[in-house]
C-alpha cells in the first residue's frame, strides 16, 4: 500500500523501463513532488497506483513509441516517500519496557538441526 499525497516529497528508487527507447525524465536518486496520485488503467501495463509529479509534465505520448496516453503517470512503485530523519523510521522499531524488565526475544533452537562438518587439521 502506498501512503503518497498531493505536496508530498518522493526519491525516485526505480528509473529503468524495459522495453522503452524514449528517456522518460525521472532519475534515480532524485526528489520529486506528487501533483497527482490516484488509481490508472493502461491498455498495455494494465491497472495500478499512479503518481504525476510536479517537475515534469509528460505531455501527450503520441509519439512513434507512444501509447496515445495525455500526461501519463509513473507507477507508484517507482518512488518512495523522502525521509527528512532516517533514524526517525526505525525508532518506531524500538518498545518502551518496564523498567527492570528484558525486552521480548522470540524463542529460538539453541542448536542448529543439521550441523556444520568439523574439518580435520592437515599436517604438511
Amino acid at each position: 500500500m502506498y501512503n503518497f499525497h498531493v505536496g508530498q516529497k518522493v526519491v525516485c528508487i526505480n528509473d529503468t523501463f524495459k522495453h522503452v527507447s524514449i528517456d522518460q525524465g525521472i532519475r534515480k536518486g532524485q526528489i520529486y513532488t506528487i501533483r497527482w496520485v490516484g488509481p490508472y488503467t493502461h491498455y498495455v501495463d494494465g491497472e495500478f497506483i499512479g503518481v504525476k509529479l510536479a517537475e515534469i509534465h509528460r505531455g501527450n505520448d503520441d509519439g512513434p513509441e507512444g501509447y496515445g496516453a495525455a500526461d501519463m503517470p509513473y507507477r507508484a512503485a517507482r518512488f518512495r516517500p523522502l525521509l527528512k530523519d532516517r533514524l526517525s523510521a526505525l525508532k518506531n522499531l524500538l518498545a518502551p519496557t518496564p523498567k527492570g524488565e528484558n525486552p521480548y526475544v522470540p524463542e529460538a533452537p539453541e542448536e542448529p538441526k543439521r550441523k556444520t562438518p568439523v574439518r580435520k587439521k592437515e599436517t604438511v
